[in-house]
């Protein structure tokens, strides 16, 4: 027979289902619980590849498996479509963004039609359209209402190469997550969100996010990296009195500190060349070289400045302060491996105990003193003992051990006026400007007059102006567009100018999810009765990448909206499946480096059910994927063996009694064992696919029964047919179009998209007849089929008899007999 039709089974399905809207998400009841599948939404740039297959096929099995299974399913789709790609397309090739945008929206959404993905299209959003900006206007003019979004002057990182500032997130390395070069440091005020604010409620949401029993949750080390990003620490903030002369001026230097068991052994401090303090404390003689150091320090980004393993440079300001623990006077640096948004600006150093300050002071010449006594009595050489032990050399705490002495010398702070017990996050609040004109407008307007006030509601959205310049300059093209630019005050009417600065686009995607149960809503971004149909997100598919920016955003957001009332659970996503990257000769695939694969071309060659199959097939959807084209192939053999099997089925009367002969000594299964197989397979598909995502294993079960199937010699009876009309079912989630077919051309009326899914009878999965190994002299010879826990002796004339038909005639001194397994004869 030939190969199937592919291409027209495929345009026949996908234009049956949008004429029945199938994938509309319609409204959950008690019967037809609610299902939100979300896969993260792509940027437009214009070509799927097949790392984007991967994910949206893998979102596409869950909803077709669980609306097939009783679920009301939302499955949406959008375009995370502001961005620096298509400002850097314009200022290239003279061309407005959005013209450059809205087109490869165009290309992909065909592209994702032609991968049978099951969204409900009727929910479609894109970012880049004023309907959905405006709600990103609404929600900062409501969150600067409480105090959330606020203005301030900061030190920056700042990307030459795409001419913006970059939130700390967006810094990997020392360098620009977009673009791979290195960071710089400016000096800006800037709009940031206080997502601050939240910080513990963000460490202590991972209760909900932990997998359980009935619950997957999200991948610990997702969770682990937000909790190191998050950063969390236990200790105390101690004051240092500063000195003039010797004696205190009135000032304090704040230090945070996780180790007040140390502070007997704190011989120097340490301040970011940025510390306000810094001018006060700098003596005449010292200004000419400490002003050149902080000069030189605003060169570095803040990755640079505390990268591992750097050489330590740092200038002395000519201060003392006091030391609180013993009165001692401590020389007062600066260096830049600290900075004024971590802690206070501030460290007090210990080198005996810190690899860090062990090695400032080392370099400087700079007193160290041993307050830790090793359990060994020994300390190492040449570099500083970090472990726990016993305090000495520290007055009345002698003796103590660390872990006690963490906590008294912080509650003798307190007592003292000198400090106190305190916990801090190194986590910051999000820098959210960006001066790029491709984003969402700050709906802010400055007056001399009123200072800064937001746009009124009424007047949303405010829209990008069409008529303006792309220089790549770093000043934003909105500045240049002075009919936008100068506007009324909103509160007294005279001459204003509005903010010229966008939004940063993962602004955006931090609330899109709940745009889709509520798209085409004026009046709000959501309506909260739809919000509570369908929130929490039931599961989200995304990769792990994001696990520090998106994800933690989108966290901070939901938040910010229940405590608006405008949703009423606390996480919005319930579970998380990370999926692994797909790979080409052992490198990501990525247009920069030549080694994508087209879609298109596999599509064209061997169909949409074949690419998306392979996809699945080919690993886990957690781990990494090598593209293949020999395993291409064999997926593509294997659906034609399947549809074979249809055809044969589904053809004259005469084609479906036939009954095949086997080869001889071929292996066969009768009715009952077929039977059974089925079940199995329906068993271990469905477990594969709700609890494990085990697709590739799910794949494999299918295969199986498919292989079972061509093992039996009556095809066209009822064992048989519905065994093929299983693996249909089994096949349509992972492979929608043939299975569709096939189901139609075995004579069902009602479409397979409309059929719910097959229910495994578990007391049909047990075998009655088990296979036993038969050996002579521990060598197998042969393999007999017999009734589970037939008697020993029967088990041995069998074995024998299908050995003599083998002209194999025995004389055993012995048997070997395992029962349900094997016999083994020995001697003859």
């Amino acid at each position: 027979m030939a190969s199937y039709d592919f291409k027209g089974i495929e345009s026949k399905w996908q234009g049956e289902w949008d004429k029945r809207r199938s994938f509309a998400a319609p409204e959950p009841t008690p019967e037809k619980p609610p299902y939100f599948l979300l896969v993260m939404f792509p940027y437009p740039s214009g070509n799927l590849h097949m790392g984007h297959v991967r994910n949206y096929t893998i979102g596409d099995v869950l909803a077709r498996f669980h609306r097939r299974n009783g679920r009301s399913v939302l499955h949406p789709i959008g375009w995370d479509s502001f961005g620096l790609p298509a400002e850097n397309a314009a200022i290239k090739n003279n061309t407005n963004p959005a013209d450059w945008t809205w087109k490869n929206i165009d290309v992909m959404r065909g592209q994702l039609k032609s991968m049978a993905i099951s969204y409900d299209w009727d929910r479609e959003i894109a970012t880049c359209h004023p309907d959905y900006y405006r709600w990103n206007q609404w929600l900062f003019i409501k969150m600067f209402e409480k105090g959330l979004a606020y203005r301030k002057k900061a030190a920056v990182n700042w990307c030459e190469t795409d001419q913006t500032v970059l939130a700390n997130e967006q810094v990997h390395d020392g360098k620009c997550w977009r673009c791979d070069n290195p960071v710089t440091q400016r000096e800006l005020s800037q709009w940031f969100f206080k997502i601050t604010d939240y910080a513990e409620e963000l460490l202590t949401g991972h209760e909900q996010l932990t997998p359980a029993p009935g619950r997957k949750g999200w991948p610990e080390q997702v969770l682990t990296m937000q909790r190191n990003w998050i950063g969390k620490s236990h200790g105390a903030h101690v004051d240092f009195a500063a000195l003039a002369d010797g004696k205190k001026t009135g000032d304090s230097i704040r230090v945070f500190t996780t180790r007040p068991d140390t502070l007997f052994g704190a011989t120097f401090m340490v301040l970011a060349p940025e510390h306000p303090l810094v001018d006060q404390l700098t003596t005449p003689a010292q200004k000419t070289a400490v002003d050149a150091y902080r000069v030189k320090a605003k060169s570095l980004s803040k990755i640079a400045r505390t990268a591992e393993g750097r050489e330590k440079t740092g200038e002395f300001t000519g201060s003392y302060a006091e030391n609180p623990v013993n009165g001692q006077p401590v020389p007062v640096w600066i260096a830049d491996y600290v900075l004024t948004d971590y802690g206070t600006g501030a460290i007090m150093a210990v080198p005996a105990h810190d690899q860090r300050d062990y090695d400032f002071a080392k370099k400087f010449g700079l007193k160290i003193i041993q307050v830790i006594k090793p359990a060994s009595g020994e300390m190492p050489e040449g570099r500083a003992f970090e472990a726990v032990g016993t305090l000495i050399n520290s007055g009345p705490f002698d003796g103590v051990p660390v872990e006690e002495a963490q906590k008294t010398v912080a509650a003798w702070l307190e007592t003292q006026g000198k400090g106190k017990p305190t916990v801090t996050y190194k986590l910051r609040d999000w820098l959210l400007s960006r001066q790029r004109y491709w984003g969402t407008p700050i709906p802010m307007v400055y007056c001399d007059g009123c200072g800064i006030v937001p746009v009124k509601t009424t007047e949303l959205p405010v829209r990008l102006p069409t008529n303006v310049a792309f220089t790549g300059t770093g000043a934003s093209p909105l500045a240049q567009a002075a009919d936008w630019l100068n506007v009324p005050c909103p509160q007294c009417g005279k001459a204003g100018r509005r903010e010229t600065d966008t939004m940063d686009t993962f602004v955006d995607s931090s609330w899109y999810y709940a745009r889709y149960v509520d798209p085409k809503n004026t009046a709000l971004p959501f309506a909260k009765k739809e919000a509570d149909k369908w929130l929490p997100v039931h599961q989200y598919v995304g990769g792990s990448e994001h696990a520090v920016m998106h994800l933690i955003y989108s966290r901070f957001f939901h938040k910010v909206l229940r405590d608006m009332g405008m949703v009423s659970c606390d996480e919005p996503f319930s579970s998380l499946l990370t999926q692994g990257m797909v790979t080409l000769g052992g490198s990501a695939m990525s247009k920069s480096k030549g080694n994508v694969v087209d879609p298109n071309s596999v599509i064209d060659t061997y169909g949409t059910d074949t690419c998306r199959l392979f996809i699945l097939f080919a690993a886990p959807p957690s781990q990494q994927l090598e593209w293949s084209d020999k395993q291409i192939e064999g997926i593509w053999r294997f659906l034609n063996r399947f549809w074979r099997l249809v055809e044969t089925l589904s053809g004259s009367d005469e084609t479906r009694a036939l009954k095949r002969t086997p080869g001889d000594g071929a292996e066969t299964i009768d009715s009952a064992e077929l039977v059974r197989r089925t079940h199995v397979a329906i068993q271990r598909v469905t477990s594969d696919i709700d609890v494990d995502f085990g697709f590739n294993t799910a794949i494999s079960a299918i295969m199986e029964l498919v292989n079972s199937i061509y093992l039996y010699v009556d095809l066209g009876d009822a064992a048989s047919t519905t065994a093929v009309e299983t693996a249909a079912h089994l096949l349509y989630p992972f492979a929608p179009h043939i299975a569709s077919e096939a189901w139609e051309r075995l004579g069902h009326a009602t479409i397979l998209t409309e059929t719910p899914w097959p229910k495994a009878d578990l007391s049909k999965t047990v075998s009655s007849s088990v296979e036993i190994v038969v050996q002579v002299n521990g060598k197998v010879r042969e393999r007999i089929r017999m009734a589970a826990g037939a008697v020993e002796e029967a088990v041995k004339a069998e074995a024998l008899a299908s050995l003599e038909k083998k002209g194999i005639t025995l004389a055993p001194k012995r048997v070997i007999y395992v029962p349900n397994k094997l016999v083994n004869f020995v001697g003859n």
